[in-house]
C-alpha cells in the first residue's frame, strides 16, 4: 500500500451549540436571584436593555419591530400562570452535544448525579449511599452537627445543637453560658458539660470562648500544654506588648525555650472555623408559588425577584438615525439589538419551561400538597421528562437551585423526587420521605417504658403497609438524627430525672 498525502470527504452530524444557546442552558439552571444578577450585568453591557414598570405595553420578541415613531418597548413578562398555555419550552438533548455548561447537580451520567437520590434504578432497598454525595464545601455548623449526632442524645443533643448554632464563623462561642442555661431551662453545669464535649470536636479549638481557651485546646491536643505553655497562653497580652523578659520569669524558661514556645504558639490556628464555609442562616427566596384553587392548583413564577426586561426601541431609533455613524458603529448597534431580542426571548422560554415542569410536579404530587408528607409518592426525573415531553437533563436543570413555596412551607424542587419503598400488601410503592415520616411519628409516640427497637419498628411499619429491612429502618432513623433505642432510653430517663 502506497503511503502519501490524500484528501477525503467525510459527512457527519453533530450538535454545535451557539453562544446564545449555551447562555439559555445556563439561565435554565439558575435561580431567580441568580438570573436577576445576570440581568444586571446585561443591563450594564447593552444600552438598549432596561427595566420598566408593569404598565408598559408588552410585545413578543418574535413580532415585527414597531415603526420608529411609535417608540414602544418590548418586554418579557416575569409572571406566568400555570393554568395558561405553556407555550414553547426550552429543551435540548444534552447527551449528544459537543459543548455544554452543566449545573452543579448535573455532573456525570444522568442516572447518577443527574437524578441523584431520585432514580430508583440506581438505588438499592437501603436507599442511596450518602457518602457518595459528600459536599465539597461543608459548613462549620453542618460539620459540628454531624459530630454531635454521634456523641450526644436526648436533651444533651438539643443543647449541643443550640450551642453549635451560636458558634460564629471563626469557631468561637461568644455568649454567656448562664444566659443559655436560663433560655433552655437546664442547669448551667449541664451546659458546661455539653460545651466541653463540643470542644473535643474537629477542628481543634472550636467552641472556645476566648483566644486563650482556643489556643489551650489546640496545645492540649498536641500534648504541649505544660505549665510553662499554660502561663504563656494565659498572658498573651504581655506577648503582644513584647514583654518577653517578664514572660520568661513567669514561665521559668530560658531564651531558647521561650523562642521555641513562641514558635509553637504561632503554629496554632487562632480562628479554626475559617477553614470551613460559613452557613449563616438566611431566608430562602422561593422561585415558584403554588396556591390552592377550587379547580386545582395555581403555579406561578415569583415576579418580585425578577426584573421586567425591556428593549428601548426609541433609543435604538435615535442612534440609528444619526447619519455620521460608520459601519463598525452600525454593526455594533445591530448586534446589541439582536442580543437584547434574544435575551427577552430566552427569559420567556425559561419561565415557560419552569412553569411547565413545576406544574407537572404539582400534578404528580398533588396528594402531598393536599394531605402532607405521608402521601409523598416516589418520583423520578424521567417520569416528569416523559410527561412534559422534555429531555431528562432539561428537567434536572429546571429543578436545580429552585424553591417552591406552598401552604405547607418552602421546599427545594428536588425534594419532590424520592426513591421508592415497596408496599407490603402489593400495592403502589411509597416514597422514602413518607416512610421517614412514619418512623418519626412512631418514635415520637413511644412510651418511656416501652422504647421501640428497630426490629419492633420493622413490624409496626409492616402493619402500616411499608416493607423494609431492619438495616433500612436504622439508616432512615440515623439520617433523621434519631438515636438508637438504647440512646433514647437513656435520654428519656434523664428527662424524667430532670423533671
Amino acid at each position: 500500500m502506497a503511503l502519501g498525502p490524500r484528501l477525503d470527504l467525510r459527512q457527519s452530524q453533530s450538535l454545535v451549540m451557539t453562544p446564545q444557546l449555551q447562555q439559555a442552558i445556563r439561565l435554565l439552571a439558575l435561580s431567580n436571584l441568580e438570573v436577576e444578577a445576570f440581568i444586571a450585568e446585561e443591563l450594564d453591557k447593552n444600552p438598549l436593555l432596561e427595566t420598566g414598570a408593569d404598565n408598559v405595553e408588552v410585545r413578543d420578541a418574535d413580532e415585527p419591530e414597531p415603526k420608529a415613531e411609535t417608540g414602544d418597548l418590548i418586554a418579557s413578562d416575569a409572571v406566568i400562570d400555570g393554568g395558561g398555555d405553556a407555550g414553547e419550552a426550552l429543551d435540548l438533548d444534552l447527551n449528544s452535544e459537543t459543548f455544554h455548561q452543566d449545573s452543579a447537580s448535573d455532573g456525570g451520567p444522568m442516572d447518577g448525579n443527574g437524578s441523584q437520590s431520585v432514580s430508583t434504578s440506581s438505588l438499592s432497598e437501603d436507599g442511596p449511599d450518602f457518602d457518595s454525595f459528600a459536599a465539597h464545601d461543608v459548613s462549620l455548623q453542618d460539620f459540628l452537627l454531624s459530630q454531635a449526632a454521634m456523641k450526644f442524645a436526648g436533651i444533651d443533643l438539643l443543647i449541643a445543637t443550640h450551642l453549635i448554632e451560636l458558634i460564629d464563623e471563626a469557631g468561637y462561642l461568644k455568649v454567656s453560658l448562664l444566659d443559655v442555661a436560663t433560655r433552655l431551662g437546664v442547669p448551667k453545669a449541664q451546659i458546661e458539660q455539653v460545651l466541653e464535649g463540643i470542644q473535643a470536636f474537629e477542628p481543634t479549638g472550636v467552641g472556645a470562648r476566648t483566644l486563650s481557651e482556643c489556643l489551650a485546646l489546640q496545645a492540649r491536643e498536641a500534648d504541649r500544654y505544660d505549665p510553662a505553655m499554660a502561663r504563656l497562653i494565659d498572658n498573651l497580652e504581655l506577648l503582644a506588648q513584647g514583654r518577653i523578659s517578664q514572660l520568661q520569669r513567669m514561665c521559668g524558661v530560658d531564651d531558647e525555650d521561650m523562642a521555641d514556645m513562641i514558635k509553637e504558639l504561632r503554629g496554632l490556628d487562632p480562628k479554626p472555623g475559617l477553614r470551613f464555609g460559613y452557613d449563616q442562616t438566611s431566608s430562602i427566596t422561593p422561585d415558584i408559588f403554588v396556591t390552592a384553587r377550587k379547580d386545582g392548583w395555581a403555579v406561578e413564577i415569583n415576579s418580585s425577584s425578577l426584573p421586567r426586561v425591556l428593549i428601548n426601541r426609541r433609543y435604538y431609533t435615535e442612534l440609528s438615525a444619526e447619519g455620521h455613524q460608520d459601519k463598525t458603529s452600525k454593526a455594533w448597534l445591530s448586534e446589541c439589538l439582536a442580543s437584547a431580542q434574544w435575551l427577552v426571548k430566552a427569559l420567556d422560554q425559561r419561565q415557560r419551561t419552569i412553569i411547565k415542569v413545576a406544574s407537572e410536579i404539582v400534578k404528580q404530587q398533588h396528594a402531598f400538597f393536599r394531605d402532607g408528607v405521608a402521601h409523598l409518592r416516589p418520583l423520578t426525573l424521567r417520569q416528569i421528562a416523559d410527561a412534559v415531553e422534555l429531555h431528562e437533563s432539561t428537567v434536572s436543570r429546571v429543578t436545580s437551585n429552585k424553591y417552591l413555596s406552598c401552604a405547607r412551607g418552602t421546599f427545594e424542587l428536588k425534594y419532590f423526587f424520592t426513591s421508592s419503598v415497596a408496599s407490603s400488601d402489593g400495592g403502589d410503592a411509597v416514597s422514602a420521605e413518607a416512610v421517614k415520616s412514619a418512623i418519626r411519628n412512631l418514635i415520637n409516640a413511644e412510651s418511656p417504658n416501652a422504647i421501640l427497637s428497630d426490629d419492633t419498628l420493622v413490624e409496626l411499619l409492616k402493619n402500616q403497609g411499608y416493607e423494609l429491612a431492619r438495616r433500612t429502618v436504622a439508616k432512615y432513623r440515623e439520617a433523621m438524627g434519631i438515636g438508637s433505642s438504647v440512646q433514647r432510653r437513656r435520654a428519656k430517663a434523664l428527662e424524667a430525672r430532670a423533671a
